[in-house]
């Protein structure tokens, strides 16, 4: 392993030796603005997220639910370019020294370049990318460019996946797997599902990487919760609602900040 990725690497391990689960942070680029979108990753660092994973908005994410495609929406009104993605990459990585991804859907990245997005993320210091509509078995194109540059490859694991497809799923990832703890699109639920404990079992038995769990989480007795069987705690739309939600942007980026604080104990197991 080399270059960016292991810095993601050894930010999960180190949380593993601290008998605690890593918080990882979800917020889209150039949302509410390009500049405000970097504070706002900042922000989460600053109430103690562990890694970042920033959003590149595209006009048909699938896999996003109402809170995040309305935060899309705004991004994309404004403009933003994967440039813009890039320097959100690169300011949140220098502001905190932590590792910071790009969520992204494959179209945008085979429409940028395979070669040059994966060269300006690993200059960015991004520490890989997470890739949730690209199948595995026509991923080597990317797999290869990303280790040529020291970046991460992170898939998605469903409770629908078989073990076969987990072996050959987790055998073609780096960084850590991201684990959707149930069906559907992303959002804050009462409930993280007891599927995603499953999952995570099911997924370990196949691969000696972190298993992160995403989707659902929103609050700290939730993050105690799946921080109880998993390496990390993805949050996403709840840090998302609290930037719509503020009166305005420096209400938003408080309330983000706490939010993080709040997660961050929560991923302490011990009560």
């Amino acid at each position: 392993m080399n270059g960016n990725v292991q810095l993601l690497s050894d930010t999960l391990a180190k949380a593993k030796a601290e008998d605690r689960a890593a918080l990882v942070a979800y917020l889209p680029a150039g949302f509410p603005t390009v500049d405000g979108g970097i504070e706002a990753a900042k922000a989460v660092f600053d109430g103690g997220a562990d890694i970042v994973e920033v959003g590149l908005p595209h006009s048909d994410p699938v896999l996003d639910g109402p809170v995040i495609q309305t935060a899309d929406d705004i991004a994309l009104k404004g403009g933003v370019k994967i440039a813009d993605v890039l320097r959100t990459v690169r300011e949140a990585h220098a502001a905190s020294g932590r590792p910071v991804l790009v969520m992204t859907y494959w179209n945008p990245i085979d429409r940028y370049g395979v070669e040059r997005f994966t060269a300006e993320l690993a200059e960015a210091g991004g520490a890989g990318c997470i890739l949730p509509d690209l199948p595995v078995q026509e991923s080597a194109l990317w797999r290869e460019h990303a280790e040529k540059h020291g970046l991460g490859t992170v898939f998605v694991v469903a409770p629908s996946s078989r073990d076969e497809r987990l072996a050959e799923i987790t055998a073609a990832g780096s960084g850590f797997v991201y684990a959707a703890s149930l069906m559907g699109v992303t959002g804050t639920r009462a409930s993280v599902g007891a599927s995603a404990e499953d999952l995570v079992a099911r997924t370990r038995a196949t691969t000696e990487l972190p298993v992160c769990v995403g989707l659902g989480v929103s609050n700290a007795v939730q993050a105690k919760e799946v921080a109880a069987f998993a390496d990390g705690v993805i949050v996403g739309s709840a840090f998302v609602k609290r930037m719509l939600d503020a009166p305005d942007h420096a209400a938003g980026l408080t309330a983000v900040r706490e939010l993080a604080a709040e997660l961050a104990e929560g991923v302490r197991r011990a009560s």
